[in-house]
Formats: structure tokens, sequence, C-alpha cells
């Protein structure tokens, strides 16, 4: 949710990088701090390397890489993109994980965040105001997973921007919204993350082997994102393209239609 907000500063110095969080992000410093750490033990080189923390302020090693949004992706960085992420979703192991909060914008608040978005909705335009009461109807039913669902670490950030390629393998930056989540729930808001198609379709669901349940809630997790997303974009952004509130208003109605 942190995505059209600025919420922290970076600062290089040499090969390193120190990332100081505005106060309008409590908690944002600690997760970071706690998922580099965490990273570093159980997958070393997948991410950044802790150096020091203070205060608001998280220094960390600088890697090397291109940013996967902006760069043409083929098959290949995709591939790569969906193998770092099965490592950094594995990675803690689950009596460590067991001691990790939730992380943040998980299912509950989602929920919250768009029904209050729902009730505020001022009428605009034909397809927009559908894609509301359309979304307010399966809110109303949308549960829990459920059994069998694969607990995970989730860096919380779909943005393509935090997928670094170096030519050989892909490593991931940002983790101020990390934290304990479930594989299908990290995969529902990588594929609905506006950077995943509005400058061209990165198909990342399909990459990942879930099971029937996970499945199921990959879907429904989908809906979800593409109505946060909605009113995320309901104001142009200068960031993205001309009509992309309009295309995100027909992905809205497409995956609830689904």
């Amino acid at each position: 949710m942190a995505d059209l907000q600025h919420t922290h500063e970076l600062t290089y110095e040499g090969d390193r990088v120190v990332k100081r969080y505005q106060e309008s992000k409590p908690g944002a410093a600690e997760r970071e701090w706690r998922a580099l750490t965490l990273l570093a033990e159980h997958a070393p080189g997948l991410a950044p390397e802790p150096v020091a923390f203070e205060g608001g302020a998280v220094t960390m090693s600088r890697i090397p890489g291109v940013p996967l949004r902006g760069l043409f992706a083929r098959a290949r960085h995709v591939a790569a993109m969906a193998e770092a992420l099965a490592e950094l979703h594995a990675a803690v192991p689950p009596a460590v994980l067991r001691g990790v909060p939730v992380r943040p914008w998980q299912q509950e608040a989602i929920a919250d965040w768009i029904k209050k978005r729902c009730a505020a909705w001022q009428p605009r335009e034909p397809l927009a105001d559908r894609a509301v009461k359309e979304g307010q109807r399966w809110l109303e039913s949308w549960s829990p997973g459920g059994q069998g669902l694969r607990e995970a670490f989730g860096a919380g950030d779909g943005n393509l921007a935090n997928f670094l390629w170096d030519g050989s393998r892909v490593r991931i930056v940002d983790f101020e919204d990390s934290g304990r989540s479930d594989v299908a729930f990290e995969v529902a808001e990588l594929a609905e993350h506006v950077s995943m198609w509005v400058d061209g379709e990165v198909e990342i669901a399909r990459r990942f082997e879930l099971s029937p349940q996970e499945e199921r809630r990959t879907r429904e997790c989908r809906k979800a994102h593409a109505l946060v997303w909605f009113f995320l974009l309901s104001h142009e952004h200068p960031r993205n393209p001309p009509g992309t509130f309009q295309r995100q208003v027909e992905r809205v109605l497409t995956t609830l239609g689904a």
C-alpha cells in the first residue's frame, strides 16, 4: 500500500545504502532490518546484507542489478524472479517464521480498507461505478483461505522495481512491509501490482506450483488486490501512462467475473 507514497529516503555511500524512513511509516525500519537479518542467515545473497540499524535508518550493502521495471522482461527474467520469490517464501524455517509478525496489509486490513473506500465512492462513470458495486458484493463473501495453505515470509511489495537482474539471477530489495504471510496471498499481491502490467503484461502467477486450495485463494486474493489498485489509481498518477485507471477498471471487472 506504500507504492504511491514517499516513505523513505535513500543515500548511497560507496558500496552501502542508507535507507532512512519517514515518521509517517511506523515500524517500517524495524521490518526492513528484521527481513535483512533473517535473509542474511537463511538465504544469503538473495537480498542486501544488513550493516547497521540506528533510529529510523537502515544501512545495508549495495547489490548490483537493473530493476525489472523498465527492463523488457523476457521469459528468463520472469523465471529468475519466480525462483527468487520461491526462495524468499521458503527461506525462514517454520519455527522461526512463527515468531515473525504478520505482514502489514494482510486480508483483514485490506478488506477493511476496501470497504471504507467503497463507502466513500462518489458516482463517476458507469464502468467504474459498476466495479465498485460488484466489488462491494464480492467483498461480503470473501473469507479466509482455510486449510492447506503454506506459510511464507513475504516481502510485502510486488513492485517490479524491487527485483534486480544482475545478468544471471534476480535479487530482492525493499522489505518495509515484510512479514509472515502465505504463498497464495503473496503471489496474488505480486500478480495484481500495477507494475506487472502497466508497461506490458508480466505473467508470474503460473510460475508457482500451487495446491488446489492455494489456487482458489490466489484467485480470490487477486480480486482484493485489483480493487486496492482500483482505488489507488482512481486519481491518475504521473508515474503511470494516461488511461491507466480505465485499464484498471476493466481489469477489476474481468477479475471479479473470473
